[in-house]
């Protein structure tokens, strides 16, 4: 199944910079979505787009603005293109590259890029070299500058417009100098796009969670130590996609990554943790890259080795090895169908790269998975957000749990009905009645599923709400209505009872069965009262800690029950009175009472029969769509609880169809829903016949 191909990458081009640039050093690269135009930022003060299948210089642009100065620290933020350029003499220039496509004749693109110098700030007073520069700009068009000066001080630069009433603009300049809350020289430094988290990897292996959500006054949030040996130096930063994760590298080549999560604890009420942890390079860390599209991301090292990787599905998808020489710079394609790497020689080296379905593993469909935002691993099924960002959750085991407990509950309540139900008219009725009875069954099962479905949602769901503590108390009520009437019944003179035709004594229960379902209903509100605390869904939260959704396992229990009863109950019946008379004459005539003739010879003679309607209607009652879809809210949680609902495979195949896309990652995981909906249907009616045989063996000889 294509589901299960790995990701492939294969190397596009090469380019020796010290041929095309001459004497500038390349120390930033990024590329535009089609991956024909390079851009590097040199140590020169010039922004040089590549043409890469020609491996020739397109356009050459200078900062005018920096000719007296050296650039000797740059940062992008790829989901805008920003860069930011730190210099020898403490200044920071913040530019923007664009890239303008055209179509000419037909479908031929010409590609034009541009380069804006947005601004240029002076972040330091002292005019010290910039050693490391991380730049962001938010939606509020707020912008935040962090550099590590070359006397190891930490500068934080904050740009804030604020309009008036009156429509004018103001900015207002925050500089901070938040070195004391460092304890450690600095080695790598990450903002996330909101401008609020920022993260500081030190030497000795620290990492500081800085709050910059006040930007007059940074916090330190937290202090751990990442580094499987506490002593590794922090190499690498980068924040993936949605700025929820945090990926870690450390000069043993060792990658995890750390996200918050909530800390009742916690001064700040957060604090970071370590969902996952990555392949190892074995050997220094020094640049990751992330994906625009997905959870992917780059990591690249000091021998030159490049990963691939997934954080949801925590594995390296695929490991390169372009060049022995340490990578200095990595840049992700926007569409992530591609990458560049820049190594320290001044090497670049291209890539195509297919990953239709990293999120796909065996563990993120059957196991637990540490979702981000989410306190603990956990078994989640939510295929799409509102944000490119999302994380998809494809685990398969809320479903099939879903699947199992609609299931379970309609059989629980059709089985009995059913089975008893067909033992009383082929056993005990008269043919008259049975005649009746049967086609009468047997027509309900051509209501068709979904008026079933919106009768049990729309009306039954809330009846059900209402008067819930009847409901239950009829359980009880109901048989001793029925032992009662039986009883009564035996005490009617023979004679009169012998008139009667075998089956009437129907009539004469039914009354008294209706008059439980009204005791139940009219005990309802005093149990509930009395034995619930007044509330019964206040009972249930607080002694077994159980939410009631009006939409549950309960309404479907009914609904599925009453569409599955009809076949059960006719192949049942069929079976039962498929049973030779021999078998019942001989029974009674050696003195068996009907019903010892019924439980002890007829069932058993006719239990393959049985078995097989039970499996029928297990099949039906799985496959079932529309009364699942409409009665249980159809939320995929993980819980067996009769008190809230669920969502089936079937159903969620239902629903989620029409807008997955063709071929994606979701519409194929449908398909693989689909065909683990037929397998368990095959298994469960495979052993069905296997058992079915050998109790038509077993009887035969009867």
């Amino acid at each position: 199944m294509p589901l299960w191909f790995g990701a492939e990458a294969h190397q596009k081009e090469k380019l020796q910079t010290q041929q095309i640039l001459k004497s500038r050093k390349p120390i930033l690269i990024g590329i535009d979505e089609y991956q024909e135009i390079l851009y590097a930022v040199t140590d020169s003060s010039t922004i040089d787009f590549i043409k890469l299948n020609q491996k020739e210089i397109i356009k050459s642009i200078r900062i005018y603005s920096t000719a007296d100065e050296q650039i000797i620290s740059a940062s992008k933020s790829s989901a805008k293109n920003l860069i930011a350029l730190g210099t020898e003499k403490g200044n920071v220039f913040l530019g923007q590259v664009k890239f303008s496509v055209n179509f000419v004749e037909g479908d031929n693109r010409e590609i034009s890029p541009e380069f804006a110098l947005l601004t240029k700030i002076q972040i330091d007073s002292l005019h010290k070299p910039i050693k490391k520069l991380v730049f962001r700009k938010n939606s509020d068009n707020e912008f935040t500058a962090v550099a590590l000066t070359s006397d190891n001080r930490l500068l934080q630069y904050t740009s804030e417009k604020t309009s008036s009433l009156l429509g004018d603009s103001n900015e207002k300049i925050v500089i901070n100098d938040i070195s004391h809350l460092i304890e450690s020289p600095v080695s790598a430094i990450e903002l996330d796009n909101s401008c609020e988290k920022l993260m500081i990897g030190t030497n000795n292996g620290w990492l500081y969670y800085v709050s910059l959500k006040d930007k007059n006054n940074p916090q330190l949030i937290q202090k751990i130590n990442p580094t499987p040996s506490g002593k590794s130096a922090i190499t690498a930063l980068g924040f993936i996609i949605g700025d929820q994760s945090l990926i870690v590298g450390d000069s043993d080549g060792n990658v995890t990554s750390w996200m918050r999560v909530l800390d009742e604890k916690s001064d700040y009420g957060w604090k970071l943790v370590n969902p996952h942890t990555f392949d190892s390079h074995n050997a220094k860390v020094t640049a990751v890259a992330n994906s625009l599209r997905n959870k992917s991301f780059i990591t690249g090292d000091s021998k030159g080795k490049i990963f691939l990787e997934h954080l949801t599905s925590e594995r390296t998808l695929i490991e390169l090895s372009g060049k022995e020489a340490p990578v200095k710079d990595i840049a992700f394609a926007p569409k992530g169908d591609g990458a560049v790497v820049l190594y320290e020689d001044g090497t670049i080296v291209s890539y195509e790269i297919k990953n239709p379905h990293p999120e796909i593993t065996l563990k993120t469909l059957f196991g637990k998975v540490w979702y981000e935002g989410y306190s603990k691993p956990a078994f989640v099924w939510q295929s799409t957000g509102g944000t490119d960002d999302f994380e998809p959750k494809f685990s398969l085991v809320p479903l099939i749990i879903g699947t199992l407990k609609g299931t379970f509950y309609a059989m629980l309540f059709a089985i009995p009905l059913a089975l008893f139900g067909a033992l009383y008219t082929s056993q005990f009725s008269h043919p008259k009645i049975r005649n009746y009875i049967k086609p009468t069954v047997e027509v309900m099962a051509a209501l068709p599923s979904v008026v079933i479905g919106f009768l049990a949602g729309l009306w039954l769901a809330p009846l059900l709400e209402r008067i819930l503590p009847g409901v239950f108390l009829m359980f009880f009520i109901v048989p001793v209505m029925i032992a009662i009437g039986a009883s009564l019944w035996k005490r009617i003179p023979t004679r009169i009872r012998y008139k009667l035709k075998p089956g009437y004594e129907l009539f004469f229960i039914i009354p008294l069965i209706i008059l439980g379902f009204y005791i139940a209903q009219w005990l309802g509100p005093v149990f509930e009262y009395y034995v619930l605390g007044g509330d019964y869904r206040t009972w249930l939260m607080n002694n077994l800690n159980e939410q009631y959704d009006q939409r549950n396992s309960i309404v479907v229990g009914f609904a599925m029950g009453f569409a599955v009863i009809p076949i059960i109950f006719t192949i049942c019946e069929d079976a039962l009175s498929s049973v030779p008379s021999s078998l019942t004459s001989a029974s009674l005539a050696l003195g068996a009472t009907k019903w010892e003739t019924a439980t002890r010879i007829v069932l058993p003679s006719a239990s393959p029969g049985i078995f097989s309607a039970i499996m029928i209607g297990f099949g039906r009652a799985v496959g079932e769509t529309m009364i699942v879809l409409m009665a249980t809210g159809n939320t995929p949680i993980l819980s067996f609880s009769p008190f809230n609902g669920m969502r089936t495979l079937s159903a969620n195949i239902a629903v989620e169809i029409p807008e997955a896309p063709y071929q994606g990652t979701l519409y194929r995981v449908l398909f693989l829903a689909a065909t683990l909906l037929f397998i368990l249907t095959f298994i469960v009616n495979t052993i069905a016949e296997i058992v079915r045989q050998r109790l038509r063996k077993k009887y035969a000889e009867l």
